[in-house]
C-alpha cells in the first residue's frame, strides 16, 4: 500500500498549477493541443508536397509505412509539434511556460541520466544472456553501416517522440488532473486510458489490437507511478526512450515502423498467433524497467 509520502515530490510538481486546475482549462488546453499539432502537421506536409512535386505521391504513400529511414525520420520528429501545442496550451490556458511540466530542470536532467544508465546496464545483460536473437533468426534491415551513420538522427528522432508524449501526458494532463483532483486513480488511471487509446490500431494488430492497447495502458500508469515519485518527467522520458529505442532502432516488425531499425522479426504484426506470445515478454520487460527505475531514483 503506497503511503502519501511516496508520493510527496508529486506535490511539488503539481503546486504551480494549482491556481489554474479549472476543468474548463483543460479541456480548452487539450483542444489547442490537438489544434496546433493537426495545423502544423499539415502545413508541413503541405510544404513537401509542394517542394516534392509529382513525386509527393509515391514519397508519402512510403511515410505512411515508416519503411524507410527518411520517413520514420520525418513521422518520429512531427511529434516535435506536439510538444509546441502543450506549449502553446500552457501559456494560453493556464498562463504558464513549458518548463513548468518538467518539474525542476537540474532534477530532471539528473534524474534522466540516473535513470537512463541503470536501463542501458540492465537491457546489455539482457542481451548478452541467452536466448540470443530473441530466440528467433532475426532478418538484417538496414545495412550496419548505414544504420551507424544515421543513429545520431535516429536517436535523437526518438527523443523526440517520446519527449512529447511523457511531457503531454504524464506531464500537461496528470498535472492538471492531480491539482484538481485529490483520489490517485484519477491522475493514474485518466491519462493512461487515453495513452492507450492512442495505442488502439484494430486494423494494423487485428485481433491483438486490444492486448497491445492494454499493455499501453499499464505503461502509462508505471510511467505516470515514477513521475509522481521523482517530481519530474526525467525518469520517464528515460524509460520510454529505452524502450523505443529497442523497438524502433534494434529489432522491429518488418510491416510497418521499420525505416531505422538494424533488425527485423521473422514475423509480422498480422501473425496473431506468434504476437501474441511475445506480449507477456514485453509486460515482464516493462516491469522490470519499471522495477529498474525505482532502483535509479533510490541512488
Amino acid at each position: 500500500m503506497l503511503s502519501r509520502q511516496d508520493y510527496r515530490a508529486h506535490d511539488a510538481l503539481i503546486e504551480p498549477v494549482r491556481p489554474t486546475a479549472q476543468l474548463w482549462r483543460l479541456v480548452i488546453g487539450l483542444i489547442l493541443v490537438a489544434g496546433v499539432y493537426l495545423l502544423c502537421n499539415q502545413m508541413f506536409f503541405q510544404f513537401l508536397g509542394t517542394v516534392l512535386g509529382p513525386g509527393a505521391v509515391g514519397f508519402f504513400t512510403s511515410l505512411n509505412g515508416g519503411t524507410s529511414p527518411v520517413s520514420m525520420l520525418i513521422l518520429l520528429g512531427t511529434f516535435g509539434f506536439m510538444t509546441l501545442g502543450v506549449a502553446v496550451a500552457v501559456r494560453v490556458a493556464h498562463n504558464r511556460g513549458i518548463t513548468s511540466v518538467f518539474g525542476d530542470f537540474s532534477r530532471t536532467r539528473r534524474q534522466f541520466l540516473d535513470v537512463l544508465i541503470v536501463l542501458l546496464v540492465l537491457n546489455a545483460a539482457i542481451f548478452v544472456l541467452p536466448p540470443w536473437g530473441m530466440g528467433v533468426d532475426l532478418a538484417p534491415n538496414l545495412g550496419f553501416s548505414t544504420w551507424m551513420l544515421i543513429l545520431p538522427l535516429s536517436v535523437g528522432a526518438v527523443l523526440v517522440q517520446v519527449s512529447a508524449e511523457e511531457i503531454l501526458f504524464r506531464g500537461y494532463i496528470q498535472q492538471q488532473l492531480a491539482a484538481r483532483f485529490r483520489p490517485r486513480v484519477v491522475w493514474l488511471i485518466v491519462p493512461s486510458l487515453l495513452f492507450g487509446l492512442g495505442h488502439y490500431m484494430p486494423l494494423q494488430a487485428g485481433p491483438n489490437a486490444t492486448l497491445i492497447a492494454l499493455w499501453a495502458v499499464m505503461f502509462g500508469v508505471l510511467m505516470a507511478d515514477l513521475t509522481a515519485r521523482s517530481g519530474t518527467l526525467g525518469p520517464a522520458i528515460a524509460v520510454h526512450f529505452v524502450n523505443n529505442v529497442a523497438a524502433i532502432l534494434f529489432v522491429s516488425l518488418p510491416d510497418g515502423l521499420s525505416g531505422l531499425s538494424l533488425y527485423v522479426t521473422p514475423f509480422s504484426m498480422e501473425d496473431a498467433d506468434t504476437l501474441r506470445a511475445w506480449l507477456p515478454v514485453d509486460f515482464a520487460l516493462m516491469f522490470v524497467s519499471w522495477l529498474g527505475a525505482r532502483l535509479a531514483l533510490r541512488r
